[in-house]
């Protein structure tokens, strides 16, 4: 892009950004964009607190909900380009409740033993059968029994790890069998908890050794200390007619919302995380998996890590999610495969993954180009307003 290029759009995405601010469409975000590893604009609107009128910044720390399983997925190519990891190992072979798992049978009402085991690469396609909680099945009934039990213990001695979740999620029964089907669900927590079996070390120090420290994500984390909550942007219930935005203070999917410490470290929702982190962190993918700290995942790996291919039947599934239409699923990302058929301009293969509360994430490796936004509205995943940025970007 020329300058003249980048000045009228950065100008449209700025004016963008202030029109969702100004409707109530979000509370207030932070947008960046880069391209060759170079900050072609970082933009601002709105407020990381309304009521204490706090700006929102690109230091505003955020929930990145399930942008958190971008980074798992990069833990596990890391372990995976060592050697460490298989993804065709049986995940029985770490937690023994994943053995002999009851599956919901055709016939309602009914379970049935599974045809074979869940593979770790059932864990990062979500092809797993393993639900987040819902009311539609009995797999998704035994997730929410699980979670609320979780979310009567948060903040307690009782309050269960990382790896006490995986094994309790082995006795809940899959949705479908392993492998037949395609569901968005706790496949990237239980993943979590095998990187910390493999790697044999809590999975925030596996994070931290590997990732955050040397890409110098000083500010990313299972939980925000004392001295940063001042950084910390509020989350909010969004309704778009211009009212004032209402604080939400909930803990969804046992993820505390105060940025406490919780022994549960979710790889599918867990982290917190800033725009400035988290661009060194895609910047780094965008860059074939290098960075200035040198090769963090290699060349065959980053290929691997975004080659997303589903069966033609999990396809199906994932084509009636509204907004995905054109994208494979693969290693926890969406990846894009024929632009013709989203409902949005892109770019041939771009991959990434957004979160309940907003954050954004965008990866085109032809043109390397990252597109990331940070916003906390709640259950607004990728809407209107992202939609808007990616258009005035990858035109």
């Amino acid at each position: 892009m020329n300058d003249s290029v980048i000045r009228k759009k950065t100008a449209l995405l700025q004016q963008c950004m202030d029109s969702a601010v100004e409707k109530s469409e979000t509370a207030g975000c932070s947008l960046v964009l880069l391209r060759d590893g170079r900050e072609i604009c970082c933009l601002n609107s709105g407020y990381a607190s309304v009521e204490n009128r706090i700006p929102f910044r690109r230091d505003s720390i955020v929930r990145l909900y399930s942008m958190s399983k971008v980074v798992t997925s990069a833990a596990a190519m890391l372990l995976m380009q060592d050697g460490k990891l298989d993804l065709y190992d049986e995940v029985e072979r770490y937690f023994a409740s994943f053995h002999r798992q009851k599956v919901i049978s055709r016939k309602e009402g009914q379970l049935e033993d599974t045809a074979r085991p869940v593979l770790i690469r059932d864990l990062l396609n979500m092809t797993s059968g393993l639900c987040y909680p819902g009311t539609d099945n009995e797999a998704e009934h035994a997730s929410d029994v699980l979670f609320q039990e979780m979310l009567s213990k948060l903040g307690t001695p009782e309050a269960l790890t990382t790896e006490q979740f995986a094994e309790r999620m082995g006795n809940c029964p899959l949705a479908f069998q392993p492998g037949s089907n395609w569901q968005y669900g706790t496949s990237a927590d239980v993943l979590a908890a095998v990187i910390e079996k493999v790697a044999d070390m809590p999975f925030h120090e596996f994070l931290d050794e590997n990732l955050f420290i040397p890409l110098g994500m000083k500010d990313t984390g299972f939980y925000v200390p004392d001295s940063k909550k001042n950084r910390l942007a509020s989350a909010y219930y969004c309704t778009e007619d211009g009212k004032t935005p209402g604080l939400y203070l909930g803990n969804n999917l046992a993820i505390r919302n105060d940025g406490g410490p919780n022994p549960f470290e979710s790889g599918g929702a867990g982290l917190f995380s800033t725009l400035d982190d988290m661009a060194r962190f895609s910047t780094m993918l965008a860059n074939e998996g290098s960075s200035g700290a040198g090769e963090i995942l290699r060349p065959g790996t980053m290929r691997f890590m975004r080659s997303a291919s589903l069966s033609d039947q999990c396809q199906k599934v994932l084509d009636n999610w509204l907004g995905l239409e054109g994208f494979s699923y693969g290693n926890l990302l969406r990846v894009l495969k024929d632009p013709s058929r989203n409902g949005t301009i892109g770019e041939d293969g771009e991959y990434g993954w957004d979160g309940w509360l907003g954050p954004y994430l965008s990866i085109a490796p032809e043109s390397r180009t990252v597109i990331l936004m940070m916003m906390q509205r709640v259950d607004y995943g990728t809407g209107h307003f992202t939609r808007r940025l990616r258009n005035i970007i990858y035109s």
